[in-house]
């Protein structure tokens, strides 16, 4: 207890969080360490917030009543705040984002002061308070997080916040529940259709008519995100795209489990998808799940998948049957555990970027 060893503090945090720590562990409550040290609740919880610092004289009273040695607090506050200058760099804010995607993608200017476009990009006055806001963002945040890979948060952030940026600009109609339902079962019918260049301008189309903005863009270096939605206001929200995989099974699967997320969820807070396996997968994102398959292939007939057993001829028969594509028949009995992921991919449309731009 003296060295604080059990609490293996995060030296990058508030030394406030430690001193938290150890005052529930001793019972104390902030306003019996305030009078121990002779000072008042109010400066205490400055301590904890991060909005006071610890002084040679404090970490005195900190060791005394608290624990550690005098360095051990001197140490801790320190590094905050060289961590605390060192994010709220400019230069070392830059190095996080992607701007080679981000100038590639024209989502910025490729000019001299990055620092300045970066920070119109994303519409705030300085990285401090980019950080507060981001941080609160990926903090809300529901994540469908890969077993394999860790988000790159910064990238992450430039993907949502390109496609804010693009959602606004696409006129709308006023935001539509019952329209949007009822427009799904007719987007359907746009899976079997070959190319994004075919099918891409009336799925917007059919979105915006019920409030819906749909926006397609290219994910950048360290974000690995497949889709995401977001309640811009009370009228319109936002279904954003990435076309990840480029294969109709998990484009279509995507979209439709994203509109489970605004039918279900109506989140003003972001939900940003990725793969997961079950085993880590929110109620939500189950929810979700289970909504984006039901429209695919209608409940009544989800019963027939077990029964194809990889039977190429029933697969593109049964495909008409629930009127979406053979690739799309193939993906749920993937998911479903019917057939392994390596089997029939053959049957799964390919998209090109080429095609897909020249709509978007």
């Amino acid at each position: 207890m003296e060295n604080l060893i059990e609490f293996q503090p995060n030296w990058a945090s508030i030394p406030g969080n430690t001193i938290k720590e150890v005052i529930a562990s001793k019972n104390f409550s902030i306003t019996s360490l305030a009078s121990k040290m002779k000072t008042t609740p109010e400066f205490i919880d400055e301590l904890i917030n991060g909005q006071g610092s610890i002084t040679p004289d404090i970490a005195d009273n900190l060791s005394k009543y608290l624990g550690a040695s005098p360095d051990f607090w001197l140490k801790r506050e320190e590094q905050y705040r060289n961590t605390l200058a060192h994010n709220y760099s400019p230069e070392a804010w830059l190095k996080e984002l992607p701007i080679k995607d981000m100038v590639r993608f024209g989502w910025i200017r490729d000019v001299a002061d990055k620092v300045t476009e970066c920070l119109n990009f994303f519409d705030v006055p300085d990285v401090k308070t980019w950080r507060l806001k981001y941080s609160e963002l990926m903090q809300a945040t529901s994540f469908r997080t890969s077993p394999t890979f860790k988000t790159d948060q910064a990238a992450t952030a430039s993907w949502l916040r390109f496609g804010e940026i693009s959602a606004s600009k696409i006129n709308c109609k006023k935001w539509d529940e019952e329209s949007f339902e009822k427009s799904l079962y007719e987007i359907r019918a746009l899976t079997r259709k070959k190319s994004p260049k075919d099918f891409l301008p009336e799925l917007l189309q059919f979105c915006a008519n019920s409030g819906v903005a749909v926006v397609i863009a290219r994910t950048p270096f360290g974000c690995r995100a497949s889709g995401a939605t977001k309640f811009l206001n009370n009228d319109k929200a936002m279904l954003l795209l990435s076309f990840r995989y480029l294969s109709d099974d998990h484009f279509w699967f995507t979209f439709f489990h994203e509109a489970g997320h605004i039918m279900l969820h109506k989140s003003k807070s972001a939900i940003i998808e990725e793969n997961s396996s079950d085993r880590n997968q929110s109620d939500e994102e189950k929810e979700a799940n289970i909504f984006a398959g039901e429209i695919l292939i209608p409940h009544e007939l989800q019963g027939e998948l077990s029964h194809l057993r990889g039977n190429k001829r029933n697969i593109i028969s049964f495909a008409m049957k629930a009127g979406v594509s053979p690739g799309i028949v193939v993906g749920q009995m993937q998911h479903h555990g019917i057939i392994d992921h390596k089997y029939l991919n053959s049957y799964k449309r390919r998209y090109d970027w080429d095609d897909i731009t020249s709509t978007n």
